[in-house]
């Protein structure tokens, strides 16, 4: 067996492999597997896409001199499944390939799973080994795993400020705060999620198209909050062209096109019975993007995950809406040529930033 070391190492390799099917292997985790003989890497593999093979199928096709199996180690950065869904249980070829060492980095939280592949590799002879850089591998599928433990999708909140704070104009319009690279960033965040999220005021305010344009991805459910049902039919939120959409109100709306739905929600149970429609329909993740009226109501009833904060450096504008004031822990930074984006995660053990 490899040293403590060598497994991180390897480990390593099997998440920079998993990290590829970013925004792509929906609503499936990122997997990515290597196959070690020796101190060679003989077969790589990963989830490319939901309903695909999974990484360790992959892995284990792309080892050329097959007699080397009974003799090698099967690293995988997830349990490996034991049931049939969209494809054949993982652990059927493991048994039928002859490797009897596998490595996981973490247990897999879904219902099916969760201890189960594990728990028959060992009844079958195979050597496990788990937790290796177990913490590096939930972070990656943090959506994922939010999603089958906490029974609702994971919350990224996104907003960018001014240096002093500002976020929007006095009457909500949106203002040209950061530019373009900022702009392809963003989109490329989207693209990486299940669900893009506004109010009805951006949508009134700006007549949004909530797409993937300037990044090639997965295009994302379109979500409105929209109490009164003040959207007009004819804004771009209600598209047949574009991605599916979601319109959250207290009144049915008629002639709204056909790749939408509607939930009926009272305005004190909105968000509540929305992450409950979510999570039945399978949605792992939602970006929150506005205004800041519907930032706040996430923010205040506790419910995100995740924020990316967009500020603009030596921008001070006199008068507008102020930016949500949030508690987080600064996690990771991305720099542009127009502003610097903080990720805050809401670890209150933690001492906190605040925006």
């Amino acid at each position: 067996m490899h040293s403590p070391n060598e497994q991180q190492l390897l480990m390593k390799r099997c998440l920079e492999l998993a990290s590829i099917g970013l925004g792509k292997t929906l609503s499936n985790p990122m997997v990515g597997c290597i196959i070690v003989h020796e101190n060679n890497i003989i077969g790589e593999g990963f989830h490319a896409a939901y309903g695909n093979a999974h990484a360790e199928i992959n892995a284990l096709e792309d080892v050329k001199e097959k007699h080397l199996l009974k003799d090698a180690t099967m690293y995988v950065s997830l349990e490996p499944c034991n049931h049939t869904g969209k494809t054949p249980p993982c652990t059927d070829a493991l048994l039928a390939s002859g490797i009897s060492k596998v490595v996981v980095a973490q247990r897999d939280p879904h219902s099916l799973v969760s201890g189960k592949g594990i728990a028959f590799l060992r009844s079958a002879g195979i050597e496990v080994t788990e937790g290796v850089m177990e913490e590096e591998a939930a972070f990656l599928n943090r959506r994922f795993i939010c999603f089958h433990q906490q029974k609702r999708p994971y919350i990224i909140l996104k907003w960018a400020q001014s240096e002093n704070g500002i976020i929007s104009g006095s009457n909500g319009q949106t203002l040209a705060i950061t530019g373009e690279e900022s702009r392809v960033l963003v989109h490329k965040w989207r693209s990486e999620e299940m669900g893009i999220l506004v109010g009805c005021h951006t949508i009134l305010n700006d007549n949004p198209q909530l797409t993937v344009r300037a990044w090639s991805g997965h295009q994302p459910m379109r979500i409105a909050i929209d109490p009164n049902g003040r959207i007009p039919s004819d804004h771009s939120f209600f598209s047949n062209s574009a991605s599916p959409f979601l319109l959250v109100s207290k009144k049915w709306r008629d002639g709204i096109g056909t790749r939408g739905e509607q939930l009926l929600s009272s305005s004190d149970k909105v968000l509540p019975m929305l992450m409950e429609h979510l999570y039945r329909n399978n949605i792992l993740s939602v970006m929150v993007e506005g205004g800041s009226k519907t930032i706040r109501q996430f923010v205040d009833a506790g419910l995100w995950d995740e924020a990316r904060i967009g500020i603009r450096e030596n921008l001070f504008l006199q008068e507008g809406t102020a930016a949500p004031e949030i508690h987080g822990v600064h996690f990771h930074q991305e720099t542009t040529a127009d502003g610097k984006w903080f990720f805050l995660k809401p670890l209150k053990e933690v001492a906190s930033h605040v925006f």
